[in-house]
């Protein structure tokens, strides 16, 4: 297990969110910590403790009037720490090398490659080819529906028809170097982790997974690491104190190293 940080940026703002509160329309979300700081003042929080493999998210459209805004605070973070994060947020082969180039050592992609609701093979395979395998986190978030866990798009809003199975995570497997899980309905919410989910993930851990969602103590993160059979990376947000939340972060990277 290792702790992989993370800046979320929404409308150009570094923010904690509850992810199922998020909305296209309007640019709107249920906020629990908007920084006065750019997302530079992060990145070189994690560079100084040699933080690899955290993730730099935009939660703007593409379309939206703060797309841009959102997308220099993330290009702001990636060239003040070189090497140490990875990027999502409308990501596609076109535009992920411009990502790379800036500093990331992954893009990470989610609705590119699960559009109409199943998976892309055409984007899929137009992705490795623009960056290589090597360099792709394919972010399989999840919400529940019924008894099983569904791969969500479009900033988390949107069910494909993609169930998590052993089976589909040995198959996108062969197109990624990592997974990125966000239990999207527990994302920001500090009330527990999806320990259902924690459970099929460690079961499958093939290759390197980050765990989000829920965490809001340091039980959690035990939690995690016996369920997950220590096979699972994780991140924490809004439960951080960075974020105004009640965990301290450097607690919280002693307690996972020493776990």
């Amino acid at each position: 297990m290792e702790y992989r940080p993370c800046i979320d940026i929404h409308n150009g703002k570094v923010k904690q969110i509850v992810g199922s509160s998020l909305e296209d329309e309007g640019d709107q979300a249920q906020e629990n910590f908007v920084s006065k700081r750019d997302a530079d003042f992060f990145a070189e929080f994690y560079a100084k403790d040699g933080l690899k493999g955290g993730h730099v998210i935009m939660l703007n459209k593409q379309d939206s009037p703060y797309y841009e805004a959102t997308k220099q605070q993330a290009l702001l973070a990636l060239r003040t720490y070189p090497g140490g994060m990875q990027i999502g947020g409308g990501i596609n082969a076109d535009n992920a090398k411009e990502f790379l180039d800036a500093g990331a050592t992954h893009v990470i992609v989610t609705s590119y490659v699960f559009s109409d609701g199943r998976i892309n093979y055409e984007n899929l395979h137009k992705l490795v080819d623009a960056v290589g395998k090597e360099h792709i986190v394919l972010d399989i978030s999840c919400r529940k529906l019924d008894d099983d866990y569904y791969i969500v798009t479009d900033r988390w809003q949107n069910f494909t028809k993609e169930r998590i199975t052993p089976e589909l995570l040995d198959e996108l497997s062969q197109y990624c170097d990592e997974f990125l899980i966000h239990a999207a309905d527990v994302e920001g919410k500090c009330q527990g982790i999806e320990e259902e989910l924690v459970q099929l993930l460690g079961a499958w851990g093939k290759i390197p997974m980050t765990y989000a969602g829920g965490i809001s103590d340091y039980q959690d993160i035990e939690d995690i690491k016996e369920l997950g059979q220590g096979k699972l990376n994780i991140t924490i947000g809004s439960a951080l104190d960075l974020f105004g939340g009640p965990m301290n972060y450097e607690t919280v990277l002693s307690y996972v190293q020493q776990i």
